[in-house]
């Protein structure tokens, strides 16, 4: 039992440093920062001014299409990196992994240009 506390001690230690640092920040922005907010501040929107048409209104799908492009091709690069660390490590066959992930992607990218998914009028 007194190995495995020995073990667990640091970690328990940046656990309290990482609260008690946490509880600080909190209370010291509410020591100074300003707890006056003005009517623009409080309102539904901060920009200043009233909504002017309904929040239900018909919404562009074109935004949420580059959103998920983006989300996809991201993720791309997100598994390029560790791959490339690793490289010499994982041999032929993660080398090849990789090439038909890629190829898969581009035949995706490739298609999507095609349909005109990226084209903004």
């Amino acid at each position: 039992m007194d190995g495995l506390l020995a073990e667990y001690l640091p970690i328990l230690m940046f656990i309290g440093i990482a609260v008690g640092l946490a509880g600080i920040m909190v209370v010291a922005s509410y020591i100074v920062g300003r707890q006056r907010p003005d009517s623009e501040k409080i309102s539904a929107y901060e920009c200043g001014f009233e909504a002017f048409d309904d929040a239900r209104s018909k919404f562009d799908v074109r935004f949420y299409l580059v959103a998920i492009l983006f989300i996809i091709f991201d993720l791309e690069v997100a598994f390029l990196f560790p791959w490339a660390v690793s490289l010499g490590d994982i041999g032929l066959f993660g080398f090849w992994s990789m090439v038909i992930f890629l190829g898969i992607l581009t035949i995706g990218f490739i298609y999507e240009w095609k349909k005109g998914a990226l084209e903004w009028e």
